[in-house]
């Protein structure tokens, strides 16, 4: 049976079932809301959960003034809500893309890791049956899982990017409705709604078509073997003078288009996202669970619910433990640290006296030493004189005296050098006894600082939570350095996207270049909400917004766009990579 191009089929026959139940909810959910009659509520279903996205190429002072005023056309609210949803599933998809991409590109090992232990229990006994069938028949279980998973990201990055080019070209068709009809979007008027609704049934139709070629045309069995089953369905015809119900059933019939392919884009990709962190991790989970499991009946056991005394023991032992732990490691070795540091530099009575006696000391070797250099020199010496000098008068009389041994057994000078070199050397022996004194107390505070180790490693571990708290208190500052560094990565793989546009606008390739304006325009939305946050505290954010703006306006000229990714990539403090962040 032949069909045109506009009646192809959409592959997958078990996804008739989900489409089907999808299309008989969506209009239930619209009616059941009350958003039909009435087109001052239509929306509220699906802008109830709007987020923040690029604008559209509009004219901001216009679009804000509506929204001021309360006056919205319907084909702007429209128009939105098919963007930010198309935008949506791409995000969805590109996070699923990006995932098996990067899987790909890891090594052997980390590859067949990744199939043994990070796809699910199941997955496991699967390829561990696989692995030892193979190792039965003489092959190797490495090669064969490396096989496996490389036809398994093949088959998943590419069910996943013929989704994305169909869903970005299907973003580009629409922004170029848009660019093209943006002076009359914002005025209320029939004409330019009744415009929007055929304009929009054709670019789904078209969607519908690119989905089919997708999957290689082909043709699926019908929903009750003669009417062939849609995804989209077709607006009533709408014109200038439409009753409001024609015109009604034609804007419920473009959400319900809204549904429909959201539910399709789940559906297709439902078997290509990427996984969850509960089945990538797994394992640790599991035997995380096991240990957890393993540690409470273990406690149950030994706690006064069974009857068994053994916990109350442990933590009165461990109450007692940290007492003692307390006392000989904390409060001890911190008075003791106290007293020391208050008191080195004081003198206790033991140091006063020592320090007294070699004053004694010094000053009597002092005396003795004027008294034997005027006997010695026959001259009066200066009470200023210098006690090394004196010294040195005293060592020449020792020197000369030795030499005659005998007569200073009788008579002589030597018994008296002799004493004074003896008091010299007790003075030497005080003054260190004092000094020596100095260094022992500040000896004690190492070893009190040594036997508190313990503590300060426990501080350390204590301190971790209040580090955790200062670092969160600057995550302000992270985020915006993260946001830069990102802003960077969209913004270069946006100005990509655009000179391959251009590039195939100029080769007259048409599909390729709606294709990678779709993809440009899903990397400027992505931009734009990742330094909205950290841009609009400055007066930058006004100017990045515009030029953002600009960039996503098909009608905006290349050279202009050149110029605008240059400002954005030099100019703006909100994307450039500041060193000392």
């Amino acid at each position: 049976m032949a069909t045109s191009p506009g009646d192809t089929l959409i592959d997958g026959g078990h996804l008739l079932g989900k489409l089907a139940a999808a299309a008989l909810i969506a209009p239930a959910l619209i009616w059941s809301s009350g958003l039909i009659p009435g087109t001052s509520n239509l929306y509220r279903l699906f802008r109830g959960r709007r987020r923040h996205a690029l604008p559209l190429p509009i004219s901001h002072d216009a679009v804000d003034s509506l929204r001021i005023a309360g006056e919205m056309p319907k084909s702007l609210a429209i128009l939105e809500d098919v963007v930010q949803h198309t935008l949506s599933n791409l995000h969805t998809i590109h996070k699923s893309l990006q995932y098996w991409q990067s899987r790909a590109l890891g090594t052997d090992s980390q590859l067949v890791y990744f199939m043994m232990f990070q796809r699910g229990p199941e997955a496991f006994v699967q390829a561990t049956s696989q692995a030892l069938t193979s190792l039965r028949s003489n092959g190797s279980p490495s090669e064969y899982l490396l096989h496996s998973a490389s036809d398994m990201f093949e088959t998943k990055v590419t069910a996943l990017k013929r989704m994305q080019r169909c869903l970005a070209v299907f973003l580009s068709k629409v922004y170029s409705e848009v660019d093209t009809r943006r002076d009359k979007l914002t005025e209320s008027s029939d004409q330019s709604l009744c415009t929007l609704i055929v304009a929009l049934d054709f670019v789904f139709r078209e969607l519908e078509d690119s989905f089919g070629n997708a999957g290689d045309g082909q043709i699926v069995a019908t929903h009750d073997g003669n009417v062939p089953m849609r995804l989209f369905k077709s607006s009533p015809e709408v014109h200038v003078g439409s009753s409001d119900a024609v015109t009604e059933s034609a804007i419920s019939l473009i959400y319900e288009n809204l549904q429909g392919l959201d539910s399709f884009v789940s559906s297709e990709i439902s078997s290509h996202r990427k996984p969850r962190n509960i089945t990538i991790y797994w394992l640790p989970y599991t035997f995380g669970a096991i240990g957890l499991s393993a540690c409470s009946l273990w406690l149950l056991r030994h706690s006064s619910l069974m009857g068994s005394s053994d916990m109350d023991n442990w933590i009165h032992d461990a109450k007692e433990s940290a007492a003692r732990f307390w006392d000989v490691n904390v409060a001890k070795p911190t008075i003791s640290i106290r007293d020391l540091l208050l008191g080195v530099f004081k003198c206790t009575d033991k140091c006063e006296v020592r320090k007294l006696e070699a004053q004694s000391t010094a000053e009597s070797l002092r005396r003795m030493l004027l008294a034997f250099s005027e006997q010695t020199l026959n001259e009066e010496q200066p009470q200023d004189a210098s006690e090394q000098a004196l010294m040195d008068t005293v060592m020449k009389r020792y020197e000369e005296e030795l030499k005659h041994p005998v007569r200073n057994m009788f008579s002589g000078e030597l018994a008296r050098t002799m004493l004074i070199e003896i008091q010299k050397h007790r003075l030497d022996l005080e003054q260190s006894l004092v000094e020596l004194d100095r260094i022992v107390k500040a000896n004690r505070i190492n070893l009190a600082m040594l036997a508190a180790l313990p503590t300060f490693g426990l501080s350390l571990l204590l301190l971790s939570p209040v580090r955790a708290l200062a670092v969160h208190v600057q995550g302000a500052e992270r985020k915006g350095r993260i946001a830069r560094r990102q802003g960077r990565l969209l913004l270069i793989q946006a100005e990509q996207k655009l000179m391959e546009f251009m590039r195939c606008k100029d080769n007259e390739m048409d599909e390729e270049a709606c294709f990678n304006f779709g993809l440009a325009v899903y990397a400027l939305d992505r931009l734009y909400n990742a330094v909205e946050f950290h841009a609009r505290g400055t007066d930058e954010w006004f100017r990045v917004r515009e030029d953002i703006f600009q960039l996503a306006m098909p009608s905006t000229g290349m050279q202009r766009k050149k110029n605008i990714l240059s400002r954005l990539d030099s100019m703006y403090e909100c994307l450039f990579p500041l060193q000392h962040l």
